[in-house]
């Protein structure tokens, strides 16, 4: 296993990220560009997450 980072405001960056959590908030549609939409959750209690492949192309 890697690093572990529990700083606040640390991002992850991933193709696929896994995460075992206790709560999980319903999902909210938000805006990325133009059309293009996105979901988002918040993780509480506990929540853990890892990177399960990692991008092939950082931009």
């Amino acid at each position: 296993m890697g690093k572990v980072c529990t700083d606040e405001g640390t991002v992850i960056k991933g193709d696929r990220i896994v995460s075992e959590v206790r709560k999980i908030s319903e999902p909210v549609v938000i805006v990325k560009r133009g059309r293009h939409k996105a979901q988002r959750v918040v993780l509480r209690d506990n929540a853990m997450c890892r990177i399960a492949k990692k991008y092939k192309f950082i931009k």
